[in-house]
C-alpha cells in the first residue's frame, strides 16, 4: 500500500467478466493497467475543485502550495482547501469523498439503464445525440444547484460525465491528433463540424488483429469525426463504415472488420487508451469549469461536497398540544445550534419542516445559523385537535431535501397519524444513511394532562406508539430520547456487555444510554478502573440524566484500548458511543450486473437473505490505519490486496436479520507507543435483509414539466439470494414521492404460477406545469408480503428540467476604459484604471442574471438599461488599481449559460493629458443589433476574449 494514501476496501462477491465492457470500465480495473470512469471523474473533480481553492486564496492575497496533478488524493485536497478559508470549518473527508463516490456511482449507472443507448456512448456517430444528453443534463445540473438541490446535482453531473468521457474513447477525436477536449460538446450554440457523412467510408479491415491503421487515410487527412458501429444483437452497420470492436459486438465481424475503441489497453486501439483517458479528465475539467462559472464558487464547492458539514434539519410539532413544549423545542434547538458554531460540526446549511394537521412544511433552508433561529423562534403551536400528526410526513421531507449523512432532529409530543409511511423513511433513512434523534414529550398516559387549544381531549402517547419512533431511531442509528419521562417502560429486557475500542485519534468521546430510570451500569477503562452509574462523577466519566437518556462524557486520556459498558436492566435500553475522530468511513451496498456493460454499480434497497453481499467501503482521513478485519453481521471475510490499497472481501450467505458493518485494524499514529493502538469504526446505519426483490427501470433522470413518467418495476421472491421461479404469492405495493405529486400505481401485484417467480407493474408520477426546473422528486417504491413480515424497496431520485430553449450565451460590447497607470510598477498603487462593458442576452433570451469577477481585485458596479432595439443592458462598471491591471468578467444568464470578456489596462505612453474621442461599436446578439455611442480612451487597449 502506497504511503499516506487513503484506505480503500473493495468488497465484492461476484465474478464479472470485463469483455463485457464497451466503454471505459466504470469502477474498477480489471487489467489493473486501464484507467475507469471512476479514476477519470475523481481526477478531474479533485484538479477543478483545488483550482477553485487556490483561486479563492489568490484573490484573497494569500499562499496555496498544493500541487495540483493527477496526484492529488481526497484527503490532500480536502486539507489544502480547508487551510486556504473555503469554508470556516471543514469535517473530514467524509462527506467529500460521499459526494465524489456519488458521481462515479452516478456514471457507472448509465452503462446499466442506457447500456443499448447511442447517444449515451457516442456511439454508431450519433454527435448530435450525444451532445444533446450532454447539455440538457449541464442545464438540469445548473438548475439543480440553483435551487440548492445539491444532491440531485450531482448525480446527474455523474451521468453526463460518463457521455462526455465515452466521446474520447468510442469516436476518433485522438487519431485525428487532437491534444485539448471538443470544447463544442458543451456548447450548444457552437456547430458540430467536419463529420464524417453517412455516406462517408471511415475504416478499412485490421490486419491479422492489429487494428492500429484501420482507420482511412482519407479521414484523417480531411479530418473528419466518426466513432464506432456498436451491436449485441445484430452485425448490420453501414457500408464501410468503423465498428466499436469486441468480443461482444457483433458489428465488428462484418468488414469491415474489428474496431476503434480505446476503453482499455486490451481494446482494439488500446494503445492509445491513456492518451484518451487524459483528454477524457481534460474534457471534465473544463465541464466543471462551466458549471463554476454559472453558480459561483461557493455553490460549486457545495456540489462538489466540500463544505463544513452535514445539513442540521428539526422537523417541529406546531399543533396547539405542543403549547407548552414549544418553548421547551426552541430552547433545546437552540442548545443544538450554538453547541455546533465554531466546531468542526457547524453545518453547511439548516432545514426546518414544521408539521400541523392537516398539512405539513413548506421547508425552510438558510445556511445562516441566526436567520434559522429566528424562523424556529417564530414558530406558534396552533390547530390540530385529534391525538395524531403528521410526523412522519414532514420527516420524509427532510430526508430527501437534506443530502446523505445529515442530523435530524423530531419534536413532537404525539403518535404519528401517517405510520403507513414508516416503511418510506425506514427506505430513505437507510438510503441516505441520516441520523434521525426523536425528542419525544408525551410518552405515558399518566403524565401531566395537557388539553389542545381546542379544549379537545387530553394528549397522551402510549408505547406502542412511542415505539413506531424507536424503530426509526434505531434504523439510524440515532436515540429516542424522551425528555422529562422518569417512568418505566415495561418491556422485555436483559443484562448485557458492550465493549468498543478507544484509539489515539478519538477526542470528545461520549456514551449515551437510554432506558428506564430503574437501568444502572458500570463502565471499565481499558486499564481497569471501573465507575459504576451510582458516581454522576467519576475517573471515568461525567454524566447527567434527562428525561431516559443519561450522557456520559469520558475521559479517555492515555487509556487506548477495550473499554466496556455493562448495562443492568429488564426494560428496554440503547447504548451509543460516540467520538470526535477524522478517521472514519463511508459504504454503499453495490451489485454486480452482467451484459454489454459489465463491472458493478450502486444497489438500491436491502441485500438478499441468504445471497451474497457486497460492499464499497472507503476508509478515509487517515495515513497511519492499517484495517485488518471487514465484520458484517457476526463474521468476517477473508481480505485479499489486489494492489493500491484494494482488497477483496467476500461475504456469502449472508442470513435473514439486521447488520452493520465494522471496521477493526491497528493506528500507528503515536510515536509514543511501541506497538500500534486497537482500532474500530462501526456505521451507524443498519443493513436490512429481504428476500423480496425489486427492481426498476427508469429510463431518465430528468422529467419536464406537465409530463408524466412511467417508471416499470419487478417483483419476485428469492431464495438464497436467487429468484425462486416456482414462487407465487401477493405483495402490497406502496409508492411515495416526496414532493405529492399525482401518481399511480397498483396496490398489490401478484406472482402467478408459471410466471418464472415474477410480477411486473408500472408507477407513474405526474409533474405539474408549474413545477420549477431543478426541484428534485424522490420516488420510493415498496414490496410488501401478505403477513407483513418482509419488505424491500427502490429509491428513485429525478430533476424537474424543463427544455431549454436559450442557448446562446451572453455577449459583452466593451464601452470604455481609462487608465493613467505608470510603466513603473513600484508607482502602481498610486492610481486606478475603469474598465465598462454592456451586456445582454438579447431580446429572446432568459435574461442576465449575474455579472461577477472571474479575475482581477477591483471594484464591480452594475446598473441595467435598455438598448435602443429593446435589449435588457447590464452596465458592468470595473475600477482597479493599477497594481491589478487584468479583468475577466463572467455574466451569467438564467438558465446557467456563461459569457466571458477580459480587459486590459496598458501604461500609459506619455505623460500629457489624454484625449477622448466619440466612437460607434455595434455587436449581433440573437440576431438584433446594438449600436452604442461611447467615448474611449485612446492611450488604452482593451482585449475581448469569447468563451
Amino acid at each position: 500500500m502506497a504511503a499516506r494514501q487513503p484506505i480503500m476496501l473493495l468488497v465484492v462477491v461476484v465474478l464479472f467478466q470485463p469483455g463485457l465492457i464497451h466503454s471505459f470500465q466504470p469502477l474498477f480495473s480489471f487489467d489493473g493497467n486501464s484507467t475507469t470512469h471512476r479514476v477519470i471523474t475523481e481526477r478531474a473533480v479533485l484538479r477543478k475543485t483545488a483550482e477553485v481553492c487556490r483561486d479563492i486564496a489568490a484573490s484573497e492575497g494569500r499562499d496555496f502550495s498544493l500541487t495540483i496533478d493527477d496526484s492529488l488524493s481526497i484527503d490532500k485536497v480536502q486539507r489544502a482547501c480547508s487551510s486556504a478559508g473555503t469554508s470556516t470549518s471543514l469535517l473530514s473527508t467524509v462527506i467529500f469523498q460521499t459526494s465524489i463516490a456519488k458521481m462515479y456511482f452516478s456514471n457507472a449507472q448509465v452503462d446499466l439503464i442506457f447500456a443499448l443507448s447511442e447517444e449515451h456512448h457516442f456511439d454508431d456517430e450519433t454527435f448530435q445525440g450525444g451532445r444533446d444528453v450532454i447539455t440538457a443534463g449541464v442545464s438540469a445540473v445548473k438548475a439543480s444547484v440553483k435551487k440548492e438541490n445539491f444532491v440531485a446535482g450531482r448525480w446527474i453531473l455523474g451521468g453526463v460525465c460518463h457521455t462526455l468521457q465515452d466521446f474520447y474513447s468510442h469516436s476518433n477525436w485522438v487519431e485525428l491528433g487532437n491534444n485539448a477536449p471538443h470544447s463544442a460538446l458543451i456548447r450548444p450554440d457552437q456547430p458540430l463540424e467536419n463529420l464524417a457523412g453517412p455516406s462517408i467510408p471511415t475504416c478499412r479491415n485490421c490486419t491479422g488483429g492489429n487494428c492500429e491503421n484501420n482507420l482511412l487515410p482519407d479521414l484523417l487527412q480531411q479530418g473528419l469525426l466518426t466513432s464506432g458501429y456498436f451491436n449485441i444483437f445484430s452485425s448490420a452497420k453501414p457500408a464501410g463504415k468503423c465498428s466499436h470492436g469486441g468480443p461482444f459486438d457483433k458489428t465488428s465481424k462484418r468488414d469491415p472488420v474489428g474496431g476503434i475503441s480505446k476503453d482499455d489497453i486490451g481494446s482494439s486501439h488500446g494503445y492509445l487508451h491513456h492518451k484518451a483517458a487524459d483528454l477524457a479528465v481534460n474534457a471534465t475539467v473544463e465541464l466543471l469549469e462551466d458549471i463554476r462559472l454559472a453558480v459561483g464558487d461557493k455553490n460549486f464547492l457545495r456540489l462538489m461536497g466540500l463544505s463544513q458539514s452535514s445539513v442540521l434539519c428539526f422537523v417541529i410539532d406546531t399543533t396547539g398540544s405542543m403549547s407548552d413544549d414549544i418553548a421547551e423545542a426552541k430552547r433545546v434547538s437552540f442548545n443544538i445550534i450554538d453547541s455546533k458554531r465554531g466546531t468542526q460540526q457547524e453545518p453547511s446549511a439548516y432545514i426546518l419542516v414544521p408539521f400541523n394537521d392537516p398539512g405539513f412544511g413548506p421547508l425552510i433552508m438558510t445556511t445562516d445559523a441566526d436567520i434559522f433561529k429566528d424562523n424556529i423562534n417564530k414558530l406558534s403551536a396552533s390547530g390540530g385537535g385529534d391525538i395524531p400528526e403528521l410526523c412522519l410526513s414532514g420527516l420524509q421531507l427532510a430526508l430527501t431535501a437534506a443530502p446523505p449523512s445529515s442530523e435530524i432532529f423530531v419534536f413532537t409530543d404525539a403518535p404519528a397519524k401517517d405510520a403507513h409511511l414508516k416503511s418510506t423513511v425506514t427506505a430513505l433513512i437507510e438510503s441516505t444513511k441520516s441520523v434521525v434523534t426523536f425528542m419525544l414529550t408525551d410518552v405515558l398516559a399518566s403524565r401531566r394532562r395537557r388539553r389542545s387549544t381546542g379544549g379537545g381531549s387530553p394528549r397522551s402517547m402510549t408505547q406502542a406508539d412511542a415505539q413506531l419512533y424507536r424503530d426509526l431511531a434505531r434504523a439510524s442509528g440515532g436515540q429516542a430520547i424522551e425528555v422529562t419521562i422518569f417512568q418505566v417502560v415495561k418491556n422485555p429486557g436483559r443484562p448485557d456487555n458492550f465493549t468498543f475500542t478507544v484509539d489515539g485519534s478519538l477526542r470528545n468521546i461520549t456514551a449515551y444510554i437510554t432506558g428506564t430510570p430503574s437501568l444502572t451500569f458500570n463502565l471499565s477503562s481499558s486499564s481497569g478502573v471501573s465507575q459504576s452509574s451510582s458516581q454522576s462523577s467519576g475517573p471515568l466519566a461525567s454524566f447527567t440524566t434527562a428525561g431516559n437518556l443519561r450522557r456520559l462524557s469520558l475521559n479517555t486520556d492515555n487509556q487506548t484500548g477495550t473499554w466496556e459498558i455493562s448495562v443492568v436492566s429488564n426494560d428496554p435500553y440503547s447504548v451509543k458511543v460516540t467520538g470526535q475522530s477524522s478517521v472514519s468511513f463511508i459504504f454503499n451496498l453495490v451489485e454486480a450486473h452482467e451484459g454489454a456493460h459489465g463491472d458493478f454499480s450502486l444497489k438500491e434497497g436491502r441485500p438478499l437473505s441468504g445471497g451474497n453481499a457486497s460492499l464499497l467501503v472507503t476508509v478515509t482521513g487517515s495515513d497511519t490505519v492499517k484495517v485488518t478485519e471487514v465484520t458484517l453481521f457476526d463474521s468476517s471475510g477473508p481480505t485479499e490486496e489486489v494492489g493500491s490499497g484494494n482488497f477483496l472481501v467476500t461475504f456469502s450467505g449472508v442470513p435473514a436479520g439486521d447488520f452493520v458493518v465494522r471496521l477493526r485494524g491497528e493506528d500507528s499514529s503515536s510515536t509514543s507507543r511501541a506497538t500500534p493502538s486497537s482500532f474500530q469504526r462501526q456505521a451507524s446505519t443498519q443493513i436490512k435483509t429481504s428476500s423480496i426483490s425489486i427492481t426498476t427501470q427508469a429510463n431518465n433522470t430528468n422529467i419536464e414539466p406537465g409530463s408524466t413518467i412511467s417508471v416499470p418495476f419487478t417483483v419476485a421472491t428469492t431464495t438464497n439470494g436467487v429468484v425462486n421461479d416456482s414462487a407465487t404469492g401477493t405483495f402490497t405495493v406502496r409508492a411515495n414521492n416526496d414532493r405529492s405529486y399525482s401518481s399511480t400505481a397498483p396496490s398489490t401485484i401478484t406472482i402467478a404460477a408459471d410466471s418464472g417467480g415474477k410480477a411486473n407493474g408500472t408507477v407513474t408520477v405526474t409533474v405539474p406545469a408549474s413545477a420549477s426546473s431543478g426541484t428534485q422528486v424522490t420516488l420510493t417504491i415498496e414490496a410488501e408480503n401478505t403477513a407483513a413480515t418482509d419488505i424491500n424497496y427502490a429509491v428513485l431520485r429525478f430533476s424537474v428540467a424543463a427544455k431549454v430553449t436559450d442557448v446562446s450565451r451572453p455577449v459583452c460590447q466593451v464601452v470604455s476604459s481609462s487608465t493613467n497607470c505608470p510603466s513603473s510598477s513600484s508607482l502602481c498603487a498610486s492610481s486606478q484604471w475603469e474598465f465598462i462593458a454592456n451586456l445582454t442576452d438579447g431580446i429572446n433570451g432568459t435574461g442576465i442574471e449575474s455579472v461577477t469577477i472571474r479575475q482581477g481585485n477591483g471594484t464591480l458596479n452594475t446598473s441595467a438599461v435598455v438598448g435602443t432595439g429593446g435589449e435588457n443592458i447590464t452596465v458592468a462598471t470595473y475600477v482597479a488599481s493599477c497594481c491589478s491591471p487584468n479583468v475577466e468578467l463572467a455574466a451569467v444568464d438564467a438558465v446557467g449559460n456563461v459569457g466571458t470578456c477580459v480587459g486590459q489596462a496598458r501604461e500609459s505612453t506619455t505623460a500629457a493629458p489624454v484625449t477622448t474621442a466619440a466612437v460607434n461599436a455595434t455587436t449581433t446578439s440573437g440576431g438584433h443589433t446594438l449600436s452604442l455611442s461611447h467615448c474611449l480612451w485612446i492611450s488604452v487597449a482593451v482585449s475581448l476574449l469569447w468563451k
